[in-house]
């Protein structure tokens, strides 16, 4: 499906939530529901409280699905802006301390023993990444963390900011210079 007949979907299923349908918030979920997680995951740095922002999100969502403004963005951008400010707040509201539990499920994901090594270098280098992402200026971040873990274009990125174009591709330029410059250097 295009971006297109995904942003006329998004529409067409948006006036039936407010219309008081579940199925149709329901389909919106299942669409959105994995980049949003990954999105409150890459602002709160901790599984449980990523999976607290996208519930309390799109429950805040549901209750106010009437005041979605189509001239204000695509329902996407709605969406995922609405699951950023919630993890931002969450991740304020918990001194930003990730919690040490891991649940039973995810120690069934661990890597096997002969992937330890493999495993310990992709972790090492997502912390460098996170390490340096942190330095960049609140604008670079925010361009970033929208393209890579919200997954939108320049354009929703532009609209959702209320920005031109231009100046969030510059923005990402920049930003992804000194990223690498700085992975580069470490």
């Amino acid at each position: 499906m295009t971006r297109e007949l995904a942003a006329i979907r998004d529409r067409e299923l948006i006036v039936e939530a407010s219309a008081g349908s579940v199925d149709a918030f329901g389909e919106l979920y299942d669409r959105y529901a994995n980049r949003a997680y990954r999105l409150a995951l890459s602002v709160c740095h901790d599984e449980g409280r990523a999976q607290d922002a996208v519930h309390d999100a799109f429950v805040s969502m549901w209750q106010n699905r009437a005041s979605y403004e189509a001239q204000r963005g695509t329902v996407a951008t709605w969406l995922l802006t609405t699951v950023r400010y919630r993890a931002i707040d969450i991740t304020r509201l918990s001194g930003n301390r990730p919690t040490r539990w891991v649940s039973d499920d995810r120690l069934e994901d661990r890597p096997a023993p002969d992937d330890v090594f493999e495993e310990a270098l992709r972790s090492d280098e997502a912390e460098r990444l996170r390490a340096s992402l942190a330095l960049l200026p609140v604008t670079q971040q925010e361009v970033i963390i929208l393209a890579f873990y919200g997954q939108l274009s320049h354009t929703e990125i532009a609209v959702h900011l209320g920005l031109p174009e231009g100046t969030i591709k510059g923005r990402m330029r920049l930003g992804l210079q000194k990223l690498r410059a700085s992975l580069e250097a470490a």
